[in-house]
């Protein structure tokens, strides 16, 4: 008779898949979305979900391609708008460089006497168009698969959000 060993010793590692990130709650990922002006999404990335967004957002634009009619497909957007999370030098310098207009409001400070140069003090028009993310966001929880990640890869779970905005793109075109 040979020697048995139990299934949970025969798996290595502690997470058991691919970018399971510890949270106060268990494992998770993040999942981070570009959307265009009329809210359909143009760009995906999921990551862990120990770092932090602000992190994540320059990998996240660099998902977006939106094919034209000839040549190669556009990669840099004319604005990003985003909250205040977002709100740091290394991400503004980032997207100024490639040419993109960052709109984000400040994160509060203590007063000073004089405002802090290369900030802007109020966003712009364009912020208040912020709702279109957020209305992506609470259509792909309406996809009990994305609200829980029951996946152990980060790449079948990535494989899913891509199909839910498949099919949301689909219904919004046969609409």
């Amino acid at each position: 008779m040979g020697t048995r060993v139990a299934g949970r010793q025969r798996r290595s590692g502690k997470t058991r898949g691919t970018g399971g990130g510890t949270t106060t709650v268990g494992n998770g990922a993040t999942v981070m979305v570009v959307v265009d002006g009329t809210g359909v999404p143009i760009g995906l990335h999921v990551d862990s979900a120990q770092p932090h967004e602000r992190t994540l957002a320059e990998a996240t634009v660099r998902t977006i391609r939106v094919p034209r009619n000839r040549g190669r497909p556009s990669t840099r957007p004319q604005e990003v708008v985003a909250d205040k999370a977002y709100d740091c030098a290394a991400l503004r310098s980032d997207l100024r460089r490639r040419g993109i207009t960052p709109t984000m409001p400040a994160r509060e400070r203590r007063n000073r006497q004089r405002p802090k140069r290369g900030r802007p003090l109020r966003t712009g028009p364009s912020y208040q168009h912020r709702w279109k993310v957020e209305q992506c966001f609470a259509w792909m929880d309406t996809y009990r698969r994305l609200v829980v990640r029951y996946d152990r890869h980060l790449h079948i779970y990535r494989a899913f959000c891509l199909v839910a905005i498949i099919l949301w793109c689909i219904d919004r075109i046969l609409k």
